[in-house]
């Protein structure tokens, strides 16, 4: 029924933007007045026409921009992984290694990985706290293109306080990398427009704070529990039969 009102009120629409073109009008003057004079009565007659198109219309571009945003999100090409890399399932955590919140649910996402093997988990690194936050963004991408991430997102979820350069270095130094190809890749251009596409994806989804969760079309702010997590996977395997 919304349906039909709103194509109704947008033809009507469309009608007076015919009788008010200049060119090629195959109405007289007075004629063009009195269908506009019809239709503009008609419009404050039935004005649930205009309510009931806004609404549709409203609810059409924020299905157009979820969408675009989640989209985005899964162009993540460069960006770390955790759990079964080719696993069918797959689950984005927008994160910053100085929130508190998502350090508390890292035992919940190592609990979840634990019990489903067919998860792949993105971590789109998503620096909003502090300077620090942003480097230690980049050093979490640059571990990834060592095979190192697990290792080192280990220890700075692990890590209690506010991140240091110390302790990105010192984390890095556990997970094993290659320091000066480590912070190469930290300063490479490619790194910092992963950081920047995160950015974009985010503002796409209104993410505006961490962890932010991103599952099939599901978006979820903040932190979640087990029970939680385990139902949007199971929720998402059944959709993939």
């Amino acid at each position: 029924m919304i349906r039909l009102l709103a194509s109704t009120f947008a033809l009507s629409v469309m009608m007076i933007a015919i009788l008010h073109t200049p060119l090629k009008a195959d109405l007289d003057a007075d004629q063009r007045d009195q269908m506009r004079q019809m239709i503009e009565q008609f419009i404050k007659d039935n004005p649930e026409l205009l309510r009931d198109a806004l609404v549709s219309l409203a609810a059409r571009e924020e299905a157009e921009r979820m969408q675009a945003g989640i989209m985005a999100v899964r162009d993540d090409a460069g960006d770390p992984v955790l759990g079964n890399p080719d696993g069918t399932i797959i689950l984005y955590e927008f994160s910053d290694y100085n929130c508190g919140y998502c350090k508390r649910m890292f035992a919940t996402v190592q609990q979840m990985l634990a019990k489903n093997s067919d998860v792949r988990m993105v971590i789109k690194e998503f620096p909003i706290l502090s300077q620090t936050s942003v480097i230690a963004a980049k050093a979490g991408i640059a571990a990834q293109k060592q095979g190192k991430f697990e290792l080192f997102h280990t220890e700075m979820m692990t890590y209690r306080g506010q991140v240091s350069n110390d302790a990105i270095m010192a984390a890095a130094r556990k997970a094993g990398v290659d320091l000066n190809q480590f912070q190469q890749d930290i300063d490479s251009p490619e790194t910092t427009a992963i950081i920047g596409r995160t950015r974009r994806a985010a503002a796409a989804l209104n993410i505006n704070g961490t962890p932010g969760l991103v599952i099939g079309n599901n978006v979820v702010p903040g932190a979640i529990g087990i029970e939680e997590l385990q139902k949007l996977i199971d929720q998402e395997r059944s959709k993939q039969g």
